[in-house]
């Protein structure tokens, strides 16, 4: 129901280029650059500036895009009521995830949500926080789940889950089912998550708290998952801090375990995060379920 050509258009802004978008909506590139052109006629303006083989929005072209999304979200809201009238429940929603979160957490949340609502297609990328919440402000996502803390005017967060952050090691490391103090995090080997990853933020802000400060830690290696943390510890006599949330595996299995640290614990709440103002029947359906 949403209008061809502003479909076209939003899909080419989304996509940053004619020839993306007329692969996703399976025409031609002339036909993409001829609907651009007939919107730019009857508004009598330039949507694009190209630069070498890239393409950005001018002025006018945000402008147009951020009614195209309004124009869309109505659209989607309106054939989401109507369905629910018939009970029938229908539409796409993108959802960002942090690693964490979409690793180990919403595949069950997920399966169980489509169990119920086949007809609502879902799309899950998953990035880290500060990526996520790029998306968001972009309109590339419809709602985030993060791990972070940071906190932003331009968004809106609501709890998701409680979570807890553990050092851990392999089963047979020395320091397994010892106790070890703070200070002895100095002398250890540790490995991180890589830079604009929530996790990281949250546990250098609460080691800071008690003044262990990262930067003069022993950290081998920064690496971009929780599972390639965990394949390295494998291997290492390194630690980690990781969520729970995604080691109970290996610890049920006897790979992994954790050392306890004297007077001290990592807990914190997973969020939503999304757009200010009011919220899309189909984000309030997911929120619901979720919740």
């Amino acid at each position: 129901m949403f209008d061809y050509r502003l479909k076209v258009f939003h899909t080419v802004a989304t996509r940053s280029g004619f020839t993306k978008a007329s692969e996703e909506l399976n025409i031609s590139q002339p036909a993409v650059t001829k609907h651009i052109k007939e919107i730019e006629s009857q508004l009598n303006t330039r949507l694009f500036d190209r630069k070498g083989t890239s393409i950005q929005l001018t002025q006018s072209g945000k402008i147009l895009f951020e009614y195209a999304e309004k124009i869309r979200n109505i659209y989607r809201d309106l054939e989401f009521e109507i369905n629910q009238i018939n009970q029938q429940h229908r539409g796409k929603l993108i959802i960002g995830a942090s690693t964490t979160v979409a690793q180990y957490i919403l595949p069950e949340i997920l399966a169980k949500f489509n169990s119920y609502y086949k007809d609502i297609k879902i799309e899950l990328l998953t990035h880290n926080t500060e990526i996520i919440s790029e998306l968001l402000k972009e309109g590339k996502i419809d709602l985030g789940i993060i791990e972070g803390e940071s906190q932003s005017s331009y968004f809106e967060y609501k709890k998701f889950k409680a979570d807890e952050i553990v050092l851990v090691a392999k089963a047979n490391h020395p320091l397994a089912n010892k106790t070890l103090h703070l200070k002895d995090l100095y002398n250890s080997e540790l490995i991180f998550r890589e830079q604009g990853s929530g996790s990281l933020e949250f546990i250098q802000n609460r080691l800071k708290e008690k003044e262990i400060f990262i930067d003069q830690l022993n950290i081998v290696m920064q690496l971009g998952s929780s599972e390639s943390i965990k394949n390295y510890l494998l291997y290492s006599e390194s630690m980690a801090f990781l969520s729970i949330s995604t080691v109970l595996n290996e610890l049920k299995n006897n790979q992994l375990s954790i050392i306890d640290i004297k007077n001290f614990s990592i807990e914190r709440d997973f969020h939503f995060i999304l757009p200010k103002g009011e919220q899309s029947e189909l984000i309030r359906l997911f929120l619901r379920f979720a919740e």
